[in-house]
């Protein structure tokens, strides 16, 4: 028989409880992580998505820069953001981006449009190159949203603004919405689904910026011919 002495006695109790409190408090910190452990502490995610140039995209001789991106801080972080409920913003335990929000979506439309073939020249400010068209993003949403529904959709929100360099004119505004459905509530599937919903919004990003440069340029140099100058007579 094993005999306890009082201070031993006195310390089990309190070891139960600490105990009990330690694996109460473990099971919490992997509610919003999609499986906790320290595997997943330390997983960075970092989606690469590749946009395929559409034959119907229009051809420009123009060339554009690409101003910084801008958003709000608790939208473009490290951190993944998720919306559990509409009125609730969190973010996934373990979980982290290799890059800002504002980086991938400028990364994806630069690119994109780099290895289109449909552009003069692009790239970002401060390049050095003289372009005739800036394009301004301010990035709105970039969050796993649930919406009500069991499984959370990749949500990416953005409003564009193509603007004319030389009269600072707002030549074309537009808002973009994509919004993919994960095939699970893990976060490596819901990464999944942002790579394609990056994919889709950029896309259709590059479509609008190549149409709308290329309607401004066919109409802003051409006035009507009542307004030209007669020649003169001598």
């Amino acid at each position: 028989m094993i005999t306890l002495t009082t201070s031993v006695r006195r310390v089990l109790p309190r070891l139960a409880i600490a105990l009990a409190f330690g694996t109460l408090l473990a099971g919490c910190s992997s509610l919003l992580g999609g499986g906790g452990g320290d595997r997943e502490r330390s997983t960075i995610y970092a989606p690469d998505p590749r946009v395929e140039a559409d034959p119907g995209w229009q051809r420009a001789d123009w060339q554009l820069m690409l101003s910084p991106p801008t958003a709000a801080r608790m939208i473009d972080s490290f951190r993944i953001a998720v919306r559990p409920t509409p009125a609730e913003l969190q973010v996934y335990r373990g979980a982290s981006w290799s890059k800002t929000p504002t980086d991938m979506l400028q990364d994806t439309v630069l690119r994109t449009l780099e290895d289109s073939g449909h552009i003069a020249a692009v790239a970002r400010q401060g390049a050095g190159i003289t372009a005739d068209y800036k394009l301004v993003i301010d990035l709105r949403r970039f969050e796993a949203d649930y919406n009500g529904n069991v499984l959370p959709a990749a949500t990416i929100e953005a409003n564009v603004k193509l603007i004319h360099n030389i009269d600072q004119t707002v030549v074309g505004s537009r808002t973009f919405l994509a919004a993919q459905p994960a095939s699970s509530t893990e976060v490596a599937q819901v990464v999944d689904a942002f790579s394609v919903a990056l994919q889709s919004i950029s896309g259709e990003m590059v479509g609008w910026i190549l149409e709308s440069g290329n309607a401004h340029e066919t109409t802003h140099d051409r006035r009507p011919a009542a307004s030209m100058p007669a020649p003169s007579r001598r």
